[in-house]
């Protein structure tokens, strides 16, 4: 199905989703509002598969593209300057490179079948290229050494991105460090302090009560991994893909989810400070396991004007959580959620401002911080360097381990900038 035809069934979900709803008024009986509520949730998760249809499609697309691209420099490079050259120069462009190989398995979704045998042969042969590999420790060469194929690292970040909103610095302000000292941020809060009228011939006063209260917070450098994870040689050698490509995404996803996880939750001792735990009281619903309407409208209207107008303004919550909001109305019957255009890269907004699918959250039940409201850029992340995926050979000769490391911290910078609503207590 083309992503024209995708688009257009998206639409059409919405519309047939919003339909069910819109049939459910207050004449209407209870078994009958539940089976229309019923069958707004399963058209909604329809449209949510289509959804992830149309972003994969897009991803492939460009990754394709940068692909070609990367093959078409490639090509160029080898092309001769001179006749007399010109069929040696043929000879060196048409023969098949590892990188470009992998590069064509990335684009393919991992489907080896998208290869031909002899690019499968070079893969396969790369895993064992000295000249495919980088050494990553940070001391000498000779005590074995990391070693990763010199695309690994992007694509690693791109799994752990994929896997929460809080390693994305498209959502928070990310401070990037090549050692991981101690980093302290100056902090001030003068919101609550205003001039005074001055009287004529008066002396100004000077009782320091209008004084400027500075505070800091600091970041350090958390180290997380993921453990050994083990395998034999002659898996290497005779797998048909790259078995360290692929124990290397796996791994990278692993780092995303407790990147994610501690910047979001984290309780602040010994472990980063999350978003949520930092964040201000906002809302306090009336229910254990409902949000209303009036509620959201309430918790964005807790944070200040300043905070949102500011480029990193959004509502985080799981996606337990959106299938909810998804059915709310505003007073004048219109729905607070609308949906976006993923191909034309128009995300969906609620209340008009953006929000984050963050799984690291949680689920509507009795006092639980279920979402949050406000500037996420003054949300800090640190991180030390990119992350490290390793693969160390003599340790468990004859056999190889891969394994990862990842160094970060995360704090609030102003704790006025983000609030949360928090669901009644039992």
């Amino acid at each position: 199905m083309s992503l024209k035809d995708l688009q257009e069934k998206r639409g059409r979900l919405v519309a047939q989703a919003r339909e069910a709803l819109n049939e459910i008024t207050a004449n209407t009986d209870e078994s009958r509002s539940a089976e229309l509520d019923a069958r707004h949730d399963t058209i909604m998760a329809d449209f949510d598969k289509v959804e992830n249809l149309i972003e994969r499609e897009q991803k492939l697309a460009e990754i394709e593209k940068r692909f070609e691209d990367r093959a078409a420099e490639e090509r160029a490079k080898k092309r001769p300057n001179n006749g007399d050259s010109e069929s040696r120069g043929q000879d060196d462009g048409d023969k098949i490179e590892y990188r470009e190989v992998f590069y064509k398995f990335l684009a393919s979704g991992a489907d080896m079948g998208e290869l031909s045998a002899e690019e499968r042969s070079v893969l396969k042969a790369g895993v064992q290229s000295a000249k495919e590999f980088r050494v990553q420790t940070a001391g000498t060469n000779t005590a074995g050494g990391y070693t990763v194929p010199t695309e690994l690292a992007n694509f690693i970040i791109k799994s752990m991105a994929a896997w929460g909103p809080m390693y994305n610095e498209d959502v928070a302000t990310v401070i990037t460090t090549s050692s991981g000292n101690l980093i302290t941020i100056p902090t001030v809060n003068d919101t609550a302090v205003t001039a005074v009228k001055h009287t004529e011939g008066a002396a100004l006063g000077d009782t320091g009560a209008k004084d400027v209260t500075f505070g800091q917070k600091e970041l350090a450098a958390y180290v997380y991994d993921t453990e050994f994870v083990r395998f034999s040689m002659e898996l290497a050698q005779d797998s048909i893909f790259s078995v360290e490509s692929l124990l290397g995404e796996l791994l990278g996803e692993r780092l995303g989810r407790i990147a994610n996880r501690e910047l979001t939750i984290g309780d602040g001792t010994g472990d980063p400070n999350g978003v949520v735990t930092a964040s201000g009281l906002g809302k306090t619903a009336t229910a254990t396991a409902a949000i209303t309407a009036d509620e959201i409208i309430d918790l964005v209207h807790s944070v200040d004007p300043a905070y949102r107008t500011a480029p990193k303004v959004r509502f985080m919550f799981n996606d337990a959580t959106l299938a909810a909001i998804r059915k709310l109305k505003d007073g004048d019957g219109n729905y607070l959620w609308t949906m976006g255009d993923v191909q034309k890269g128009v995300p969906g907004t609620l209340l008009g401002y953006n929000y984050s699918i963050n799984q690291s959250m949680d689920s509507l039940a009795a006092a639980k911080k279920v979402m949050l409201f406000g500037d996420f850029g003054k949300y800090y992340v640190r991180k030390v360097g990119s992350p490290v995926i390793g693969v160390l050979r003599e340790r468990f000769w004859p056999d190889l381990g891969i394994a990862g490391l990842i160094r970060f911290d995360g704090e609030l910078g102003d704790v006025a900038a983000v609030k949360h609503l928090i669901t009644a207590a039992v």
